[in-house]
């Protein structure tokens, strides 16, 4: 079983420019490790807010009473990608930001899982 610690350090191994990764809590928003590849990119601020994502989907879910669970989200932004891996009991999620030019977002998918498998 892989440690926070080691996920992100897997994942920067593999996708070394990527602009920051994180393994975060679902319920406090924080992130458990992480690492970001640009000095002014504030990781505890970024897992807060797409903390508020992965929940909001959740809870979308529930009230649709879907008998479904998320896998994942991709959120598409002008020059970035970012992609959140929930684990199989939405309590963790690995957080990621790509550059969208740079990066092969089914690539950076299969890194995110092969990573994660020990973790989530």
């Amino acid at each position: 079983m892989s440690t926070p610690k080691q996920v992100v350090k897997d994942i920067l191994a593999d996708l070394p420019t990527l602009l920051a990764v994180a393994v975060v809590e679902t319920e406090t928003g924080m992130p458990l490790a992480s690492h970001s590849n640009i000095a002014d990119f504030d990781i505890e601020t970024a897992a807060a807010y797409n903390t508020e994502v992965v929940k909001a989907k959740l809870k979308a879910i529930s009230a649709l009473k879907l008998n479904q669970t998320v896998q994942d989200i991709l959120l598409t932004l002008t020059d970035q990608l970012h992609l959140l891996k929930l684990s199989p009991k939405g309590d963790q999620f690995v957080y990621l930001a790509v550059n969208a030019r740079d990066t092969n977002l089914a690539q950076a998918r299969q890194i995110m899982k092969a990573h994660t498998t020990g973790l989530l």
